[in-house]
């Protein structure tokens, strides 16, 4: 009998967590094919979720959702930089000790983590104050984030570190081995953020140095560099050409329906792109490998969940845009999210709905720590026994916003601007199996819908002047879904807590009513026709201002819009 060391026993009393962040990874241009390593130990070994989404497709205000469980109209973190997003944003709205790695440490739990972290966390302000709640922590600052060959870390209170002339991933790789290890030496549960910086673009950002960071036009975007070991890989190989990749007709609303076709040579470049996307995820690939290896020699598999996800999705050329996220799209919303641990099936999918407000309070669930009140999400359901019930009974719905800007990463060409402003709008998703509808309201007020079910790639806007609206649409009268789905994101656009995880029970408080199936009643027609209320901005602003954002659901007392003596409503 091979009797384990005490610190390998103290460790296996409570689960480990590991949670690796990758940056802009795509689900929908195939990225994780190309990683084997992810697939040999997580995929295979693991459950995915095919219908996770991002909330927000930006990488601070997703981030911040990640580690706070909240919207972000509810963070108030909604963009990159000053004066709406990025760390002093975080730092200004008090969520420096209201964050997951606060209420772990609370819980008994080590906590540690390298790379990324927020955006405009930087040389200048790292330590005012440094981030909460890190055991221990190694991370990469700005401006020098995104510069695949000239990062810099900072470890603990030290000062920041370059690695100038090494691959930024690379250098991750052996840190995050290293608090690893450092994990195992204190003895105690741990968990351990690993967010490397691939595939996101390559960036300079020459008045971040001054600590300039909200001046965007400066800012100077070119392709991922791969380390050199993976410098020729995928030859010819180019962007899937689905059905919305530079289409011949213009989709969408708002800037998206303007944008011209691209030329050859911009769909030339954007292959190369692509083709840079998929080289630099191989560091991030061997990056996993290595630290499953490093936890087999532990023997600290058994006992640690393994969470691998992204901040936002992608996309390159679909609906004729360049490189970039900050969409409402698939290919921006929909995002890997596998889980890997005691008890999770293997070699598993699911489509039941998860977002990034769930990744929270799962994670305190599976320490055994207390959730919030205040949470926009619920825990992610982890055994084949809890997904099998959640397939019948989780919600259907997914709350999308963005503000501000949607930038271009790619090179400007075909009069492409960097920056399109006014993109900021509400969205949501509602999927099931009978439907599968994307709906939005911009701030502009322009107006989208898409059927998934019979148009995928999202390219006709039924909602849109030069397209013909079905008279039927998810089982029922257009019109009638229409101001069903009005109802429910007027309720989701200022939804806090349980009104954004039940949003169908704000409307319908007698509980009779949990999916957009069950508001198309015709009981209900009465009362949608009376008191339905449609989100209507009053102005685009680069942030959430809340005097431009237009009726609010509670704000103007219209909670509860259901009248209880229609008794045959209930």
């Amino acid at each position: 009998m091979v009797l384990e060391d005490s610190k390998t026993t103290q460790l296996r009393q409570q689960p480990n967590i590991i949670f690796i962040l990758t940056d802009d990874q795509d689900l929908h241009l195939n990225s994780l094919e190309y990683m084997p390593f992810v697939d040999q130990h997580l995929t295979k070994h693991g459950t995915s979720f095919k219908r996770h989404f991002c909330t927000t497709a930006l990488c601070c205000p997703s981030r911040v959702t990640i580690f706070s469980g909240k919207l972000s109209h509810n963070t108030n973190v909604t963009n990159v930089v000053p004066p709406y997003g990025g760390y002093p944003k975080f730092v200004s709205q008090g969520l420096n000790d209201k964050y997951l790695p606060v209420w772990l440490q609370n819980h008994g739990y080590n906590t540690y983590y390298t790379g990324k972290l927020f955006n405009a966390h930087s040389v200048q302000n790292y330590h005012s104050p440094y981030a909460a709640g890190w055991t221990s922590s190694d991370f990469l600052l700005d401006p020098f984030t995104y510069s695949y060959m000239n990062s810099t870390y900072q470890r603990n209170q030290d000062p920041p570190v370059s690695y100038e002339g090494r691959h930024s991933v690379d250098v991750l790789a052996e840190k995050a081995l290293g608090l690893l290890d450092e994990a195992v030496e204190a003895e105690k549960p741990f968990f351990l953020g690993i967010a490397p910086i691939g595939p996101h673009a390559n960036i300079w950002a020459p008045g971040f140095k001054d600590g300039n960071h909200s001046d965007l036009t400066e800012v100077d975007f070119s392709p991922p560099v791969p380390a050199e070991r993976h410098a020729k890989l995928f030859e010819g190989v180019k962007v899937p050409r689905t059905a919305n990749f530079n289409p011949d007709k213009p989709s969408g609303a708002s800037w998206i329906r303007k944008l011209p076709m691209q030329s050859q040579e911009t769909v030339d470049y954007n292959d190369h792109y692509y083709r840079q996307r998929l080289r630099t995820l191989q560091s991030v690939d061997e990056m996993v490998d290595s630290i499953f290896s490093r936890l087999e020699d532990l023997k600290l598999l058994d006992n640690t969940y393994i969470i691998y996800t992204t901040d936002n999705g992608y996309h390159i050329g679909q609906h004729r845009m360049q490189p970039a996220k900050q969409c409402s799209f698939e290919e921006d919303i929909n995002i890997p999210l596998i889980i890997r641990g005691p008890g999770v099936p293997e070699s598993s999918e699911t489509d039941i709905i998860t977002t990034h407000t769930d990744l929270a309070p799962t994670i305190l669930e599976l320490v055994g720590a207390p959730l919030r009140d205040d949470f926009d999400g619920l825990s992610i359901p982890l055994t084949e026994e809890s997904l099998a019930q959640a397939a019948e009974t989780r919600h259907e719905h997914v709350t999308v916003e963005h503000w501000g800007f949607a930038s271009n990463e790619g090179q400007v060409l075909d009069s492409y601007p960097r920056l399109h402003m006014n993109n900021t709008y509400k969205a949501l998703r509602v999927i099931s199996t009978e439907y599968d509808l994307h709906y939005q309201v911009w701030c502009n007020n322009e107006r989208e819908l898409h059927d998934l079910k019979t148009d995928p790639g999202q390219m006709v806007n039924l909602l849109h002047p030069d397209e013909v609206a079905p008279e039927m649409i998810a089982g029922a009268p257009f019109e009638k879904v229409v101001s069903r789905l009005d109802s429910l994101l007027f309720v989701l656009k200022s939804c806090k807590a349980e009104e954004c995880i039940c949003p169908w029970q704000a409307l319908h408080p007698a509980g009779n009513v949990d999916s957009l199936r069950e508001a198309l009643s015709p009981r209900f027609d009465a009362f949608y026709e009376d008191k339905s209320r449609k989100v209507d901005f009053d102005r685009c602003e680069m942030g959430f201002i809340l005097d431009a954002e237009g009726p609010q659901f509670e704000k103007d007392g219209l909670l509860p819009i259901f009248d209880p003596n229609w008794h045959e409503w209930t």
